[in-house]
C-alpha cells in the first residue's frame, strides 16, 4: 500500500516503448509505473493503442493496480476539446475522481531546420504539446480543484537553451512552461500543485534521434554532468511522486524545474 492508494493520476503519452537493449524506453510509461508501486489507479493516453495495452498488461500483472486505457490524439485536426472531454468522462466514470494530471505526451519533427520547417510540422508539436497541455488542464480542473492535487507538465531544455534543429519543439515546451507558471499563480488558492519538469532521460525517442540525425543529436544531447542520463521510472517518474506527495503542498503557486531528471533546483 503506497500513499497514493485510491487515488487517480492521468498520464499522457505513456505507452510503453523499449531500447533497444530491451529497457524501458518510455517516460510516460516509467511514471506510470512509479505510480503503480505507489497504489495509484492509472489513466493512460497515446495514439498508438497497442503501445497503451502492453503498458496496461504489465502494470496490471505486476502491480495489482487498475490501469485505463483512452486513444487520445489530440492534433490541427480534430475536435480536441471533445477528444479530451472523453478521457476526462472515461476517468470519472471509472474511479470518480482525479487527482493528478501528468503532460507527458509530445510529438515533434526534430532534426529538422527552422528554415526548413514546415506549418504542419509546427502544428505537430504544438497541437500534441502545448494545446494538448491547455486542453487538459482545463478539462481536469474542477476535479482537480476537488481533490486538491497536482499539475506535472513536461518542458524541455530544447526552449531554455535554444537546441538545433528543434524550433517547434522548444516553441511548444517555452508555452508549457509559461501556461505553467499562469496555472500556478491562478490555482494557487485552489490548493493545486502545479510544477514543471523537463527531463534528459534515455528514451526510444531519443535512441532514434541519434540514429536518425547524428548531427543535430551531437550538437543537443550531452550527458549530465553525473555521467548518466535520467531513467525513466528510477528518476523521473520517483519526481513525478514526490511532486503529488502531500508534503510537497508547501510549494503550491510556484513552478519546479528539474534538470536532467537530476532533481536539481534552480
Amino acid at each position: 500500500m503506497g500513499f497514493l492508494t485510491g487515488k487517480t493520476a492521468i498520464i499522457t503519452g505513456a505507452g510503453r516503448a523499449v531500447l533497444s537493449d530491451g529497457r524501458c524506453g518510455s517516460i510516460g510509461y516509467g511514471i506510470a509505473t512509479a505510480y503503480a508501486k505507489e497504489g495509484a489507479n492509472i489513466v493512460i493516453t497515446g495514439r498508438n493503442v497497442q503501445k497503451l495495452e502492453d503498458a496496461k498488461e504489465e502494470i496490471e500483472r505486476l502491480y495489482g493496480v487498475k490501469v485505463l486505457v483512452v486513444q487520445a490524439d489530440v492534433n490541427a485536426g480534430a475536435d480536441n476539446e471533445a477528444v479530451v472531454a472523453e478521457v476526462v468522462k472515461q476517468t470519472m466514470d471509472t474511479f470518480g475522481r482525479i487527482d493528478v494530471l501528468i503532460n507527458n505526451a509530445q510529438a515533434s519533427a526534430s532534426g529538422v531546420t527552422l528554415a526548413d520547417h514546415t506549418t504542419d510540422q509546427f502544428n505537430l508539436a504544438m497541437y500534441s504539446g502545448l494545446y494538448a497541455a491547455f486542453y487538459y488542464m482545463k478539462a481536469c480542473y474542477p476535479y482537480l480543484k476537488e481533490a486538491q492535487g497536482s499539475v506535472i507538465n513536461f518542458a524541455s531544455g530544447a526552449g531554455l537553451f535554444g537546441n538545433f534543429g528543434q524550433c517547434a519543439y522548444a516553441a511548444a515546451k517555452e508555452g508549457i512552461r509559461g501556461l505553467s507558471r499562469v496555472a500556478a499563480t491562478e490555482w494557487a488558492k485552489d490548493n493545486i500543485n502545479v510544477n514543471v519538469v523537463c527531463p534528459l532521460a534515455w528514451t526510444a525517442q531519443l535512441e532514434q534521434f541519434k540514429n536518425a540525425y547524428p548531427e543535430a543529436f551531437d550538437k543537443n544531447v550531452h550527458t549530465p554532468p553525473v555521467g548518466h542520463f535520467g531513467d525513466s521510472e528510477d528518476e523521473i517518474g520517483r519526481v513525478c511522486v514526490q511532486l503529488a506527495s502531500p508534503d510537497f503542498k508547501y510549494m503550491t503557486g510556484e513552478t519546479l524545474t528539474l534538470e536532467g531528471g537530476l532533481g536539481m533546483r534552480p
